[in-house]
């Protein structure tokens, strides 16, 4: 994940109440908790964030294919894409990490 990313999200589920270290490894992909199809999207998000670098391995597919019928891989795929855009959007305009404040939920 992209420190813009991180950055917005982290402090988004913070305001929301969660927990710091859950996110954090979730979102890294440390935890112990972390179920088989949560490694699967996280190694397709990451496959499909450096498709630049080639095409996503056939094996990460075959993994993700596994863990998700087509709707559910497009859907992750099209989230991936947008939130690859976003990032690359606030990276163009020289946004800063760290310095995202999330909204008041009141």
């Amino acid at each position: 994940m992209r420190p813009h990313c991180l950055d917005m999200h982290r402090k988004d589920l913070r305001a929301l109440g969660e927990a710091e270290q859950r996110p954090s490894r979730w979102m890294l992909g440390g935890s112990a908790r972390t179920t088989p199809s949560a490694s699967a999207a996280l190694a397709w998000t990451e496959a499909v964030t450096l498709i630049a670098d080639g095409h996503a391995p056939d094996a990460i597919y075959e993994d993700a294919r596994a863990h998700f019928g087509e709707k559910e891989l497009s859907d992750l795929t099209l989230a991936v894409a947008t939130i690859n855009a976003w990032n690359r959007l606030s990276i163009a305009a020289r946004l800063v990490p760290g310095t995202y404040q999330p909204p008041t939920h009141g």
